[in-house]
């Protein structure tokens, strides 16, 4: 289902369980639409997510790990003014809506309790977070803000005054029941419940006024059958779908879904952490890295189209030798050319003396052509040295830059700023001289193989290196995907169990090009044979003596593993 009133409703009940009355002690934002607060309560830590994403805007708590940016925006600046140290007093959804109010109680500069609150809306596109005074209703600030010329219905800028969406005339179920429900659906067709539940009851998504539709059609009482399916969403049971084709959905509870697998879970937030981990990491990578893509993408058709001219450079060098042969003819028998002529066919004595026509530049003589054939000749013997040293630099920034695409693509948000490093480093972006701190490369992925061995995963060519050549013992385990683009696996151990490797192996081929292809060789060998030659990119590197395995990308291993 997607995130509507009523799921709201559930994710509210969940986060006064187990947040109200707790105090917000750290607040980051690791994305540009997201805030994460910690929030400790009965000696608990909860990283509270609240996102204003367009397309995967929620609240709930989250145990996703997430990189912080270096700098702190503005935004959670103001933010921790207000609410670190606060007491988080409760969380209340508005109406059956998709927003949710946190109130706290936070100190002015004077020292006086003021009462804060911060609103959530969920609106799709509309999604917006706020900090809101709640003795005038002033906007203190919102992670977006939108001019008056976008938005004329009300003031989304600082110094506002907060005013609620426009309203729906729709009614919530939560307060006024289902009674007037039954007079409304039973002289209609069954393929229309769905429809009149969503335009009179506030908070239905399509796929709950369709589960409704079908509870109610169950033998018995409709209206106990529409409490009971209602009084779900207070004491959920987060369910996730997983279709036939492998498309994810998720509901507050196990209601009916046609051909599809369940996962149960025991919170909200841990099922939509399920949900979320694949989709919303990727929408961030892409937010990030919409720039080092086009880059990309950019050098790859670059040197695609030089290595097309290189081989047809190359291909004209083959048939050098019969522009010798035409400058031959042509001093040899100067006199069958005149200026203006095109061509001339002259006996081949290199081929008995078969008669061959030699385009001519009608402007020179048979002399001046003789010479401009000779000079061609000898060019493009000089030039296939150059040319074939070309096509191995060109060949070389290819494979570079295939491998950039591949690392892209398994990319978490924080990898995204270790690729941009490397090309800013390489000359391919512009520095940032704003930005004058010293860059730091983001840590390895780490994951706890089934015997407890530590195997890390480097997503980039920063992390590859500095884990493969600086960090790994000698003696270690180095385990990367043969002849394909992908990450350098290392596992810390100089004998792993035959589990650990194959574990590792498969790790190694789920972050490559190869993650959706089954029976992919994977290479190891001790830390200690790599090499890296003089010159090379980063994270390249050139070994011998490596062993192989054959195994199978498993998605599910890498949940299984993942070091928090």
């Amino acid at each position: 289902m997607p995130l509507d009133g009523l799921f709201t409703h559930a994710l509210v009940h969940e986060l006064n369980t187990l947040l109200t009355g707790g105090r917000i002690t750290k607040v980051h934002q690791p994305y540009p639409n997201e805030i994460i607060l910690v929030v400790r309560n009965n000696g608990t830590n909860y990283p509270l997510l609240l996102s204003a994403h367009p397309t995967y805007a929620r609240a709930q708590i989250t145990h996703i790990p997430y990189e912080n940016p270096r700098t702190a925006p503005n935004f959670v600046m103001f933010l921790r003014r207000y609410l670190e140290g606060a007491k988080l007093q409760k969380i209340e959804q508005v109406a059956n809506d998709r927003i949710i109010n946190f109130y706290v109680n936070s100190r002015n500069e004077l020292g006086d309790i003021e009462p804060i609150r911060l609103t959530l809306e969920m609106m799709g596109r509309h999604s917006n977070l706020f900090l809101v005074r709640e003795t005038d209703a002033r906007i203190l600030e919102l992670i977006k803000h939108v001019p008056a010329d976008q938005n004329r219905v009300r003031s989304l800028m600082p110094g506002a005054t907060y005013q609620m969406p426009p309203a729906q005339d729709r009614q919530n179920p939560f307060t006024i029941g289902f009674d007037n429900l039954a007079p409304m659906i039973l002289d209609q067709s069954t393929s229309d419940w769905p429809q009149i539940i969503q335009s009179t009851y506030q908070g239905f998504s399509r796929d709950a006024a369709q589960a409704l539709a079908a509870a109610i059609q169950a033998p018995g009482d409709p209206l106990q059958h529409a409490s009971d399916w209602l009084s779900h969403f207070d004491a959920p049971t987060p369910t996730l779908f997983t279709s036939d084709k492998g498309a994810l959905s998720y509901a507050a509870f196990a209601w009916q879904q046609p051909a599809a697998t369940t996962s149960h879970f025991d919170t909200l937030g841990d099922m939509l952490d399920a949900y979320y981990i694949g989709k919303a990491e990727r929408e961030r990578v892409n937010q990030q890295a919409g720039s080092l893509v086009r880059v990309v993408k950019n050098e790859l058709k670059k040197n695609v189209a030089k290595r097309q001219k290189l081989l047809a450079t190359l291909s004209d060098a083959e048939n050098a030798d019969a522009l010798k042969v035409m400058g031959d003819l042509l001093i040899t028998y100067p006199h069958l050319v005149e200026k203006g002529m095109t061509s001339v066919a002259i006996e081949n004595y290199y081929d008995n003396n078969n008669l061959l026509t030699i385009p001519l530049d009608p402007k020179l003589n048979g002399l001046k052509n003789a010479e401009k054939y000779f000079n061609k000749y000898r060019k493009l013997r000089t030039a296939v040295a150059y040319v074939n040293e070309q096509m191995a630099l060109t060949d070389a920034e290819i494979d570079y830059f295939n491998n950039i695409v591949a690392q892209l693509d398994v990319a978490s948000p924080k990898d995204v700023e270790d690729i941009r490093l490397e090309l800013t480093t390489g000359g391919y972006l512009r520095a940032n001289k704003k930005n004058k701190q010293k860059p730091k490369v983001s840590q390895p992925d780490r994951f706890t193989s089934s015997d407890g061995t530590l195997i890390e995963v480097g997503k980039n060519n920063l992390q590859n290196e500095r884990l493969s050549l600086k960090q790994a013992d000698r003696r270690d385990i180095w385990l990367h995907v043969q002849k394909i683009p992908g990450s350098h696996v290392v596992i810390h151990d100089a004998q792993p169990s035959d589990t650990t490797l194959i574990e590792a192996a498969k790790l190694a081929a789920y972050f490559s090009k190869a993650r959706d292809s089954a029976n992919v060789p994977v290479d190891y060998l001790p830390a200690g044979k790599l090499r890296k030659p003089n010159g090379a990119k980063p994270g390249f590197v050139i070994f011998e003596g490596q062993q192989t395995l054959f195994v199978t990308p498993d998605p599910n291993l890498i949940t299984t593993l993942k070091t928090s």
